[in-house]
């Protein structure tokens, strides 16, 4: 995962055993561990992940808060799928405090993986996997599957351009199912940013939002599936309607606070849950 505070923070992306082996990139990930905090990297201050190893399954970054906002969409979602593993912070939030999902994270780099007991990221287990495979490849292949697609994926030089193209876009559309969400990770900052917006605006049909002032230079933007005709759950179509209009009312100063909230009523939620 990853957050822009001052220097540039960033992040990865993964796929089943029965895909395209992906080629690995270049830098190798850093383990960096100062007082009760670790950090995942792939240069110094480039900050794909970060945690408290007193308290592992909580969310540090502010970007991570904001994308957790997909709760507001969907409550109780019952398939979560993952670009990107890097330290594991939305996975582990999600298992642990999201106990009726199943959760799937597609993760590009075989070296993040080995990483994961460092970042104390749970095993494979019934209802939670981590896949070694290229996102772009994987998502095209299975269509209507989720109800949350979180799209995180960085790596050394940025976000790889296949993960912001029109055709992973579409194809991110069909993997969800009606009324499904997508929270894609974007650099208010990155050159490429007007115009990935503008391909999201224009395959989700303009049903995005996003929050100002949640997360720094991290834009996080949400898109719901809604089909021309076909009957969709009316909650999230409702909550993109009044998070667009809250923000054409200048109530940004209230988002982080609400993301704050909202992680913190998770927590409760999912309290007692298997860690």
């Amino acid at each position: 995962m990853k957050q822009n505070i001052g220097l540039r923070r960033q992040r990865i992306s993964c796929m089943p055993d029965s895909f395209k082996s992906p080629q690995q990139p270049s830098a190798t990930p850093q383990v960096r561990t100062q007082g009760d905090r670790r950090s995942l990297e792939f240069r110094p201050g480039m900050i794909q992940s970060e945690m408290r190893l007193s308290r592992p399954d909580e969310l540090v970054l502010r970007y991570a808060r904001a994308m957790m906002c997909f709760a507001l969409f969907q409550p109780r979602p019952r398939h979560i799928v993952m670009v990107g593993l890097g330290g594991g912070s939305l996975a582990k939030f999600c298992y642990r405090h999201l106990p009726e999902a199943r959760i799937t994270v597609l993760e590009l780099r075989a070296d993040v993986i080995a990483l994961r007991e460092q970042f104390h990221i749970p095993p494979d287990d019934a209802r939670f996997r981590v896949i070694h495979a290229d996102a772009a490849d994987y998502l095209a292949r299975t269509p209507a599957s989720a109800d949350v697609l979180l799209v995180d994926g960085f790596d050394e030089a940025g976000m790889p351009a296949a993960l912001g193209s029109a055709r992973f876009y579409a194809d991110c559309r069909r993997a969800l199912l009606p009324g499904g969400v997508l929270v894609a990770n974007l650099f208010s900052y990155d050159r490429h940013y007007a115009a990935m917006l503008g391909r999201l605006r224009l395959t989700f049909r303009d049903r995005i939002c996003w929050f100002d002032g949640i997360a720094g230079n991290n834009r996080i933007i949400f898109a719901v599936r809604a089909d021309p005709g076909a009957a969709a759950p009316a909650r999230p179509l409702r909550v993109q309607r009044l998070v667009a209009l809250r923000r054409r009312l200048g109530l940004g100063f209230l988002n982080a606070l609400l993301a704050r909230l909202l992680v913190r009523r998770l927590s409760r939620r999912g309290r007692g849950a298997a860690p």
